[in-house]
């Protein structure tokens, strides 16, 4: 391991070689710092792969329909701007499983 290269952004939750972060409604940047923290980590060695939860854009809809769409902003995060790093490969050689919570599974009463 290398003294000071495993600085700053803390992973959500590690156990064994895997990593889980949870990113419902924050920044879009968040993905960056998250995916460079889980390819720092799996170049250490620390983990052999990552897993990122985050919310499908279609959610939009339910967002409207509950009128709390102005919290879930544009550059807020959902799976298009997790996707949209993945293909950039911003995750280095880590593997990333990408979860994203769709309209199908979302009860309304």
């Amino acid at each position: 391991m290398i003294k000071g290269y495993i600085d700053g952004h803390n992973i959500d939750f590690v156990k064994g070689k895997v990593a889980f972060d949870l990113e419902w409604n924050s920044k879009d940047q968040t993905f960056d710092r998250d995916l460079l923290a889980m390819r720092t980590y799996f170049e250490c060695g620390i983990i052999d792969v990552g897993i990122i939860v985050t919310r499908s854009t279609e959610l939009v809809d339910i967002f409207k329909k509950l009128d709390i769409n102005k919290k879930y902003g544009p550059s807020t995060t959902h799976m298009d701007k997790l996707i949209y790093r993945l293909d950039s490969r911003r995750n280095g050689g880590c593997p990333i499983l990408a979860i994203g919570i769709r309209k199908a599974v979302v009860e309304e009463k």
